[in-house]
């Protein structure tokens, strides 16, 4: 089943609000085994969107349209839906007991502008939307779908989950598609690619390949689409297995999306904990971490240590060791990691110093210079990186990961 997403909003197109409406839904619906042919975004204007759920409409099976379902005069979306299928709007009852039941829950009077908000085309059918007040509404036409939901992305996704989808998988035969991620480090994405041709070559046509390239890191998907799930599930097992016969030495993980995603998965899986100390990362070791429901089985703490004084301080590195070395180096990288485990009293840590750029380097230590550390209560590991560009957030991002590899190396040979 293909499936066009369309969503909708000023703010989208001038960049105002990240679209992150469009990836959620993507990865649902492939998940859920069915393909996304096309996302587009369109501005708060009639013909626009007019033009691009037509076009959709004849295009595809399935057409999710996000945005223009609030009180307000810019949104729109109803009224135009209810134009394109030749309706009338009717106030929904559902809707309508939907809208008070949580204006009554949060203590607020219903006005005729809210309730404005239960009025949809007769001729679609509510989906009803428990978190919001903006309802979900699906329209059929010769055999083809439109849903439209709202633009909110909590509202979105709880909606897309609970409603949506299971309605469409009632609606709709779907293909089994079954999708294996391979992390890899240490090489290129363009040497990754010489060195697995053979391979990628002698896939089975059922499998398709993507490169996925991100900060000092390539990941593999590999996408599986058929209808006999267990004759795929084998195809994936043994591409996956001559792949390691290949490359094995730069793949450090399977079933992740991200780095972080592994090292979560990692330390929750053996049951050791970890704790950071951050310099030219300022914390995003820790945030990414942090940001996974769980994180706190494992994760002690970190301390962003900017400046000397709090690498003295709060981390125990020695003031000789910054006069002899200075911040962005080995010593003071292992020292660090040292500290903060030790007065953290984790089982593991990482340590990252440099010059992320684009200022602040020196002919002896250039923009991107960066030290990581990895210790645990017998050893300590350091590396040395060295980034061509003055970019900073890319240097970021490359340092976090590489400390990420780092991190799991040290757990996969010692733990």
């Amino acid at each position: 089943m293909n499936v066009t997403i369309i969503n909708i909003g000023d703010e989208l197109l001038i960049g105002q609000v990240v679209n992150t409406n469009a990836s959620t839904m993507a990865r649902m619906l492939t998940e859920a085994g069915m393909e996304v042919g096309k996302t587009v975004v369109v501005g708060d204007s009639r013909d626009d969107i007019w033009q691009a759920v037509d076009a959709a409409m004849h295009s595809s099976d399935t057409v999710l349209v996000t945005g223009g379902l609030g009180p307000t005069k810019d949104d729109i979306t109803k009224k135009l839906l209810c134009e394109y299928f030749g309706s009338e709007l009717v106030e929904s009852e559902v809707a309508l007991e939907n809208v008070k039941r949580l204006f009554a829950v949060r203590g607020f009077e219903l006005t005729p502008v809210n309730r404005a908000q239960a009025l949809v085309p007769k001729c679609c059918e509510v989906l009803n939307n428990d978190v919001g007040t903006a309802p979900c509404m699906w329209f059929e036409r010769e055999g083809k779908v439109l849903v439209s939901l709202p633009g909110v992305p909590h509202e979105m996704e709880w909606l897309m989950a609970n409603r949506v989808i299971p309605k469409l998988q009632e609606t709709f035969s779907m293909e089994t598609i079954i999708n294996k991620n391979i992390l890899t480090q240490g090489i290129g994405e363009s040497f990754l690619s010489d060195l697995i041709e053979p391979w990628e070559l002698a896939l089975p046509e059922c499998i398709r390949l993507a490169y996925l390239p991100v900060a000092g890191m390539t990941k593999l998907r590999l996408t599986a689409r058929g209808t006999q799930a267990a004759s795929l599930q084998k195809a994936i097992d043994s591409a996956v297995e001559d792949l390691y016969k290949i490359a094995g030495q730069y793949i450090v993980g399977e079933d992740c999306e991200t780095l972080a995603e592994l090292v979560h998965k990692t330390l929750t899986e053996r049951g050791l904990t970890l704790a950071t100390a951050e310099s030219c990362t300022g914390g995003t070791i820790a945030s990414q971490l942090t940001a996974q429901a769980g994180a706190s089985a494992y994760f002690r703490g970190g301390v962003v240590a900017y400046s000397n004084e709090v690498k003295v301080c709060a981390l125990g590195v020695q003031h000789s060791t910054l006069v002899a070395h200075g911040a962005v180096s080995e010593e003071t990288a292992r020292e660090m990691a040292e500290g903060v485990r030790n007065r953290l009293g984790a089982d593991l840590a990482i340590a990252t110093t440099g010059i992320a750029g684009p200022d602040g380097g020196t002919p002896e230590k250039p923009v991107g210079t960066v030290w990581i550390a990895v210790a645990d209560a017998t050893h300590t590991e350091a590396q040395l990186l060295s980034f061509p560009g003055r970019r900073r957030q890319q240097n970021i991002d490359r340092t976090v990961n590489q400390a990420f590899s780092m991190l799991i190396h040290m757990i996969c040979q010692k733990h």
